[in-house]
């Protein structure tokens, strides 16, 4: 387990500036926090829950892989791309449409070609987070979206462990940079994407690269990362009413970052 340092109060004392209900801000090469707020308590994970399946298929696939889509594939809600039954896909480019563009559907078809079904992914994904030192962390689907049998959960410093083992991936850093990314099935058809992350698109100067997530019950959220000199500095943030007014606060104010 990563244990983080830190000079600061774990609830600071503008804690009412940062809307989020829980966040973190840690500079993972020094391994030093900058801010903290409610880091472990229970959040809903989202579309960050994809950081973890993302790890999973980098860790498992090779990218020239070809995978298949499966009939249960198509099944979950957007954001998605609308697969077919059928086609058939690179997995470097279903992982563009994961991180970029948080296609649920994506995500299922990349889970049941590592394990064979989405069940047994995220055996694999819980697997995988415990052994990060993830303790309060359950999935319950390879893409985050409420799941009416199960609640899943995570906390800022679960996230923060977990994005952390996924920066180790160049093809990963390259992914959460790209503001737009045009992929094919194997068969022409094309998808084009676009980021969710609209830091990229903010005009701010220094971008941070990630993922996003959104749902009713789990608010606005986002794990990221920027560069403090050689330094890389990761930021959760979960329950967000503010989100991108958080990440800048709490960046600019607590690691002396200008946005």
């Amino acid at each position: 387990m990563i244990l983080l340092t830190s000079g600061f109060p774990s609830e600071p004392v503008d804690a009412g500036a940062v809307s989020a209900r829980s966040a973190i801000f840690s500079n993972s090469t020094r391994v030093v926090r900058y801010y903290g707020k409610n880091v472990h308590t229970k959040v809903p994970p989202a579309s960050t829950t994809k950081v973890m399946t993302a790890l999973l298929v980098l860790e498992r696939l090779d990218l020239d892989d070809t995978v298949t889509v499966s009939s249960r594939a198509t099944y979950p809600q957007p954001s998605k791309l609308h697969v077919r039954p059928g086609e058939k896909f690179k997995v470097r480019d279903l992982l563009y449409a994961v991180l970029m563009s948080s296609a649920n559907d994506a995500s299922v078809v990349l889970a049941e070609a590592v394990a064979g079904s989405e069940g047994k992914f995220v055996q694999m994904m819980n697997q995988r987070a415990r052994q990060l030192g993830a303790k309060n962390t359950k999935f319950v689907n390879s893409h985050g979206l409420p799941s009416g049998k199960t609640h899943q959960y995570t906390t800022a410093y679960d996230m923060y462990l977990m994005f952390r083992a996924a920066l180790q991936h160049d093809f990963f850093k390259l992914v959460i940079k790209k503001k737009y990314k045009t992929i094919s099935s194997l068969d022409g058809r094309n998808f084009h994407l676009k980021s969710h992350n609209k830091i990229l698109f903010k005009g701010w100067k220094q971008s941070l690269y990630g993922k996003t997530g959104y749902t009713r019950s789990a608010g606005q959220c986002f794990v990221g990362y920027l560069t403090k000199g050689d330094d890389i500095c990761i930021i959760a943030v979960f329950g967000c009413t503010r989100r991108w007014d958080d990440i800048k606060h709490i960046v600019s104010r607590y690691g002396g970052i200008v946005l």
